[in-house]
């Protein structure tokens, strides 16, 4: 991924707000179908993508309003860096034999536990060290924990078994932070499973996103605009890539000051 970069659209917290991606060339690419899977053996890209045409990074939408993540005491926001590895894809029309039910239409998501905090569209290569199956309203949502490999202390981590060693309490609150971050919008828990074959799982959704962009499958909302794939029918080429950007707004917003409340989980 040498020599990609961000471009920012419209300014921060406003519905229209768009961060795209460009290769060396100057051109737009899309961050989830153009990146690839591995940095290197065992590594894998880490970075941000949507369903929207290029997979340009927005801010989440619920009822027509800009989402927050609640503050739910003792966590402000994310105890983690969040973004996916490209492409990946959980299959909506496939039962998932160890959770029982389909995929989120999403890519596989990525909670990195390192020790810095990454800027919004950075690109890092990440050691994945377990995975984490969340069910929510009855589809599976695949969550890889890892770490940045150039963190300074990456080479202490094998495996969850070191996360629990070296970081004592954190997998116990990334578990409670996953299970209630819902709670403020009044939707049930999450059930959750841990621990399956890495390996094993990431072959096969490298090869449902395969069946996806060649459109042997209907990835329905998910956009499989791309410049790279050749055997895909979506592949464009880089003038109609550079037709979807609108034009930029510099309109200055502000974040609305429910955003910093507390929230406190009240137990049964």
């Amino acid at each position: 991924v040498s020599g990609l970069s961000t471009e920012v659209h419209t300014v921060p917290f406003s519905l229209e707000y768009r961060v795209f991606f460009k290769n060396e060339k100057g051109q737009y690419v899309s961050p989830f179908h153009d990146i690839p899977i591995y940095a290197d053996k065992d590594v894998f890209h880490m970075v941000i993508a949507t369903k929207h045409p290029l997979n340009t990074i927005k801010q989440g939408v619920k009822k027509e309003k800009l989402r927050y993540v609640a503050n739910l005491f003792p966590y402000k926001g994310y105890i983690w860096n969040y973004g996916a590895i490209p492409q990946t894809w959980e299959d909506p029309g496939h039962n998932d034999k160890h959770t029982g039910c389909c995929g989120d239409n999403d890519p596989t998501d990525v909670c990195e536990i390192g020790s810095k905090v990454c800027a919004r569209g950075e690109i890092i290569g990440t050691k994945a060290l377990d995975i984490l199956a969340m069910i929510d309203k009855r589809e599976t949502d695949w969550k890889v924990i890892a770490i940045n490999v150039d963190d300074p202390y990456a080479a202490n981590y094998s495996d969850v078994n070191d996360v629990k060693r070296l970081k004592p309490g954190y997998l116990e609150a990334m578990l409670e932070w996953v299970r209630r971050y819902k709670v403020p919008d009044g939707e049930p828990e999450m059930s959750l499973l841990l621990r399956q074959n890495l390996k094993i799982r990431t072959l096969q959704l490298i090869l449902l996103k395969k069946a996806l962009v060649t459109k042997k499958i209907n990835g329905k909302r998910i956009s499989c605009m791309n410049t790279t794939v050749s055997e895909s029918p979506f592949k464009c080429d880089p003038d109609a890539a550079r037709a979807i950007v609108p034009p930029s707004c510099e309109s200055a917003c502000t974040v609305p000051t429910d955003v910093d409340k507390w929230f406190h989980h009240q137990k049964n």
